[in-house]
């Protein structure tokens, strides 16, 4: 028996990539984020909302990053946000550093299961 994994398509993904940018936008309030760590997600939630306006699928503003690109950006952040853990952790505490080790595998899960190959239907109406 053969399990087919599950792959999130272009538009899909879209809608997660906007209710992303809303979760950094409420997350410093809801989980009572020190001061530096709620600047550095709100930045976060303004550099996620450029990259999904602008990459090239259906739920894009402005179509000009293509979404494999998009792909590339997202895992690159995924690891990246680790280090970024790593250091709010050490200057604000756990609650920096766990709240972007989750943000991290969350980012990095999405990654994994989003198909960056399939159809894009950017001209939907």
């Amino acid at each position: 028996m053969k399990i087919k994994a599950m792959k999130l398509n272009s538009r899909i993904h879209g809608a997660v990539d906007y209710g992303v940018v809303l979760f950094l936008l409420i997350a410093p309030s809801v989980f009572l984020l020190p001061q530096i760590t709620s600047y550095f997600t709100y930045a976060l939630a303004l550099i996620h909302l450029t990259l999904t306006i602008s990459t090239n699928f259906e739920l894009g503003v402005f179509k000009i990053i293509p979404f494999k690109i998009h792909g590339h950006i997202e895992l690159i952040v995924s690891l990246a946000i680790i280090a970024v853990g790593f250091y709010l952790g050490s200057i604000e505490g756990d609650l920096s550093k766990h709240f972007y080790f989750s943000f991290a595998l969350a980012v990095f899960l999405t990654w994994l299961i989003t198909d960056y190959k399939g159809n894009i239907r950017t001209n939907v109406t």
